[in-house]
């Protein structure tokens, strides 16, 4: 993943100004800052969600977004997640596997549910959740599905001390397992522990100030 002379502006308010950042395969980089420095958005750029108002990304060796490979191979969580209506949280997880050909036995949900502690929700529907229980079930179906490349916003959001250690080190076996790692974070101890090189958006380039 190569990201070069990155710049991005909300109405005359400059966020992102010739960004740089390369990620190498099987690599992984945790994007560090106070709020509002652009991590967000440049995270919104590399997923194909946002476009930039000049410079260039390569994902996997495209532009993101504009093949059927980039989303076969690409899980972010930058945007909020979108719940099937009905559908309980054992549904959604057979549903994300068999959207990716994978057999939801076989891919492991109920393992899945209660590694992430939502076993006992598993006949739940999302929305009745809380926001803790939504962020880890969150991460459980963006880890479910085959991917070589995760984008993940804040991914230590909500979790409690123990879930933090747990997703730290599903996402260090990840990495081992050849995928590639791009994440923005305030906790570099959650960082240090998935195995991502922190680095602050100052150092990627100049940076204005992001709106809510």
């Amino acid at each position: 993943m190569e990201v070069s002379g990155l710049h991005v502006s909300y109405g005359s308010t400059p966020v992102l100004v010739d960004v740089a950042l390369t990620v190498p395969v099987g690599g992984a980089v945790c994007v560090t800052g106070e709020n509002g420095v652009g991590k967000s958005t440049l995270l919104r750029c590399v997923s194909s969600l946002q476009r930039p108002d000049a410079g260039t990304i390569r994902v996997l060796g495209s532009a993101p977004g504009s093949t059927p490979e980039f989303w076969r191979a690409v899980v972010t969580t930058v945007e909020p997640p979108t719940w099937y209506p009905g559908l309980t949280v054992r549904e959604h997880g057979e549903l994300v596997c068999r959207a990716h050909g994978r057999d939801p036995e076989d891919a492991g949900v109920a393992e899945a549910l209660e590694r992430f502690g939502l076993a006992g929700h598993a006949d739940a529907i999302p929305p009745s959740m809380s926001s803790g229980q939504k962020q880890r079930l969150t991460l459980a179906l963006a880890l479910l599905r085959p991917s070589s490349l995760l984008i993940l916003d804040e991914p230590e959001q909500r979790l409690d001390p123990d879930a933090k250690v747990m997703v730290a080190g599903l996402l260090a076996d990840y990495l081992a397992d050849g995928g590639t790692l791009l994440m923005a974070s305030h906790d570099e101890t959650f960082a240090a522990a998935a195995g991502a090189e922190p680095t602050t958006m100052a150092a990627l380039g100049e940076t204005g100030t992001a709106t809510p």
